[in-house]
């Protein structure tokens, strides 16, 4: 009993380290209906600020974000949510998202990181 409470908290503990350090998933962007809009944090949106939704990293953390198609990187504030159910990792302003240029494309896969 005691090797599996161990072996649990090793995993729990390397997923967690995995997870506060670098994501892979996909991106998006937000559509212009939100402009002017208040985000969950409260601030209000708009597509030429750096900002990003993201599921469960809290508001405020700065992060990279990395396309793996292009090597383009691009660092923003989590300021709003995203749901539980969606399939994206990230929903970006189109200001991130064309430095990303992935505009055309709609999504593309990338690397998250949050910054020291």
């Amino acid at each position: 009993m005691k090797k599996i409470i161990i072996c649990f908290l090793s995993c729990y503990a390397l997923l967690s380290f995995i997870q506060l350090n670098e994501e892979i998933g996909l991106a998006s962007y937000y559509s212009s209906h939100m402009e002017g809009r208040r985000t969950a944090s409260g601030e209000v949106f708009t597509q030429k600020k750096l900002t990003a939704a993201h599921k469960t990293l809290p508001f405020g953390t700065i992060v990279k974000v990395t396309n793996l198609k292009n090597d383009s990187i691009v660092i923003v504030k989590i300021n709003d949510r995203l749901s539980k159910r969606s399939g994206h990792s990230i929903d970006l302003t189109l200001t991130a998202a064309k430095q990303l240029n992935f505009v055309r494309n709609g999504s593309t896969k990338v690397k998250i990181q949050p910054t020291k």
